[in-house]
């Protein structure tokens, strides 16, 4: 064989794997965007019996009369703003709440610049620690999965207040749609930094796979059964 003749014989063998590796892709997408679907149609069908219980609980508990879903501007594909659906865990007017503890107590205020979040966040109502504890706070996220707007894994949408913190690391995330569950979730979230999650997150993107998918979604289980890492 000449080498002009092996040189178009590489050539050609480049080609097919990068078609090859370009058929995966597609193929992995239709995959897990078809599993997304089935179990966001199973994730909105509980919706009616839970949001029962949690009216009903909240008079149990005597909580405030605000609306039982919150939504959230969230950062997600491309940077495209979407709308995060949840179940109301804090006190009304949360925000502003936060602000003025932050304001009267210094060490909340360098665990949250440090974390993004609190241990113990004064705003998280009675009924509100249940569903976090419990992640029941998270299954009204199963209608962004069927708009589109996330999937089952993937990074945890940011808000766009943290787009300046996440630095580096926002183009990267952001090239992938938001997940209801992913690294983040499985490895303590409540005990990790901002910076240890950003680094999972980049992790996850770097190696993200059907399988790497399916093993995050059977400990994510675990950890909901075990209680493990919820704020």
């Amino acid at each position: 064989m000449s080498v002009q003749e092996a040189e178009i014989t590489a050539l050609q063998t480049t080609g097919k794997g990068v078609i090859e590796k370009r058929k995966n892709k597609i193929f992995v997408k239709i995959v897990k965007r078809s599993v997304d679907i089935v179990v966001g149609i199973i994730g909105v069908t509980l919706l009616v019996p839970l949001t029962i219980g949690i009216y009903i609980a909240r008079k149990i508990f005597k909580e405030d009369d605000g609306p039982i879903f919150y939504e959230q501007l969230r950062i997600g594909k491309n940077g495209k703003l979407f709308r995060m659906y949840k179940y109301r865990s804090m006190v009304m007017n949360a925000d502003e709440r936060l602000e003025k503890y932050l304001e009267e107590n210094k060490e909340a205020r360098r665990e949250y610049d440090r974390n993004k979040k609190l241990k113990k966040d004064p705003r998280v109502t009675k009924l509100g620690l249940f569903l976090r504890k419990t992640s029941l706070d998270e299954i009204p996220q199963f209608i962004n999965v069927l708009k589109g707007e996330m999937s089952l894994v993937g990074p945890r949408p940011y808000l766009p207040k943290e787009k300046e913190d996440m630095g580096i690391y926002y183009d990267k995330i952001v090239k992938c749609k938001p997940g209801i569950t992913g690294l983040w979730q499985i490895s303590g979230r409540s005990g990790t930094t901002f910076q240890d999650r950003l680094n999972l997150e980049k992790y996850y993107i770097e190696n993200k796979s059907f399988l790497l998918d399916i093993k995050i979604l059977m400990k994510t289980f675990i950890v909901i059964i075990k209680k493990e890492g919820a704020i």
